[in-house]
């Protein structure tokens, strides 16, 4: 092993140690990056080691590459859609969509499950924010299906693992930060909106699958309720006005992206003003409720572009000892073709998810991979959309899933958190379907950005 692989093999474990020690991630990313770029520079200067590695060539330029990081105009997106989503949490649509849906389908046995599911995908569509869908369905959902007797782990599982469609449905700010690192126009964020959202509404449509087929084989998981209310054309009309305003939203914010009419970042603005508008028409806005949410934006930005400013320091330092070199050697000698790299890679960034969160591997592992698997001949969208399905499960994977966390918040006392593992095993399972099925079927992610982008 040679200088170079020792230090950037180095770099990741002490990295990792830091997590496991408790130690704030975007300080143990820029502290290890330091103390990398001060060894480096040592066996340098004073060893004479060989080692390609020149101080005014990494943490020289760290000046300039922080500011590109905050004068990118498309990074002003990332805080107009947490915005988006946090006005949404409070604006009562979730509510009122989860109580007209239920009417229509909580006589059906798993029916209260299904309407679970079919909120989530909206809320997805609409926020973004795992976090604030997590801990809504959660609030909305696992008290009145305990109480309809349905089995503890397929309540929270439920509720959970659909919360976690916001970060791979479009609008998602994951997608929004994956094109920003990975650089190309191939993948930019209309395309990888287009490119999710079929395998988005896919998983989906599998978590009811699921729900439907399970309640049926095991008749106590979900039973259909004793008294079962009449189904009536005003419930049917009550779900139609409940599902209307966040529909529009959507196609205000997706459409304006997909047709050309705005870019990301003005489409995010438009989001942002529709999404008040909604909290208005529903009588929920107050100067309480925007301090509230800009206050959650401001944090919630302040701690990306934390791991952001973090990640770029570990990253100029790791490119400095070669690591570009050491991880592209390592890719491209893996004894496989290029499905077999790409399989490989996924592999490698599930198991990380259950150690680090989302922002981490993006930030950090995509832009190193990325070129090596585009330099086979893979398509970018295609790559993306795996790379963002498979991210999806970090959620989920114990220790560090941090929906396991906040679900955890709003359960009852009665649900343990090895009831919350096991109801969210099967939901992983079906993840990790949907991603081989994207895997095996490319068309899945790369057909609708293409016809929908064919003539631009």
């Amino acid at each position: 092993m040679g200088l170079e692989e020792i230090l950037v093999s180095g770099m990741f474990a002490a990295f990792m140690g830091l997590l496991l020690l408790g130690f704030p991630v975007a300080w143990a990313l820029a502290g290890i990056g330091f103390l990398f770029a001060v060894i480096g520079h040592l066996l340098v200067e004073t060893f004479h080691a060989d080692l390609w590695f020149s101080w005014g060539g990494t943490i020289g330029v760290l000046d300039r590459r922080l500011y590109g990081i905050v004068a990118n105009e498309l990074m002003v997106a990332l805080p107009l859609f947490i915005f988006m989503g946090i006005m949404l949490d409070r604006s009562g649509i979730a509510e009122r969509l989860m109580n007209s849906l239920v009417r229509v389908l909580g006589g059906l046995r798993g029916g209260y499950a299904v309407t679970v599911v079919i909120v989530g995908v909206l809320l997805a569509a609409s926020t973004g924010i795992v976090g604030a869908s997590v801990v809504l369905l959660g609030m909305l959902s696992i008290g009145p299906m305990l109480q309809a007797k349905y089995d503890k782990s397929l309540a929270v599982g439920t509720a959970c693992s659909v919360g976690t469609l916001g970060i791979l449905v479009p609008p998602s700010i994951m997608l929004v930060l994956m094109a920003d690192r990975l650089g190309t126009s191939e993948a930019s964020v209309g395309r990888l909106f287009m490119g999710a959202l079929i395998p988005g509404v896919m998983l989906g449509v599998m978590y009811i699958g699921y729900i439907v087929i399970a309640a049926y084989l095991k008749k106590d998981l979900a039973p259909a309720p004793q008294d079962r209310t009449p189904l009536t054309a005003r419930a049917l009309f009550d779900v139609l006005l409940a599902v209307l305003p966040p529909m529009a939203l959507i196609v205000a914010v997706l459409g304006s992206i997909f047709l050309g009419i705005a870019t990301t970042t003005e489409a995010s603005a438009v989001g942002a003003l529709g999404a008040m508008l909604l909290a208005l028409f529903s009588r929920r806005l107050s100067l309480e409720v925007v301090t509230k949410a800009l206050y959650q934006t401001t944090r919630t930005t302040a701690f990306i572009f934390g791991i952001f400013v973090g990640a770029t320091i570990f990253a100029v330092v790791l490119r400095g000892l070669g690591g570009d070199d050491v991880i592209r050697a390592a890719i491209s000698g893996l004894p496989f073709g290029p499905a077999g790299v790409v399989l490989s890679v996924m592999l490698v960034v599930f198991l990380l998810g259950f150690f680090l969160d989302w922002v981490e591997i993006t930030l950090i592992i995509l832009p190193l991979v990325a070129p090596v698997v585009f330099s086979l001949g893979v398509d970018p969208v295609w790559f993306a959309i795996l790379f963002a399905i498979c991210l999806q499960t970090s959620f989920l994977t114990p220790p560090v899933g941090f929906a396991l966390f906040y679900i955890k918040g709003v359960c009852p006392p009665g649900i343990t958190t090895l009831d919350i593992y096991k109801g969210v095993a099967p939901f992983v399972a079906l993840q990790l379907l949907g991603l081989f099925l994207v895997f095996f079927f490319e068309p899945l992610a790369t057909w609708l950005p293409a016809h929908v982008y064919s003539g631009r």
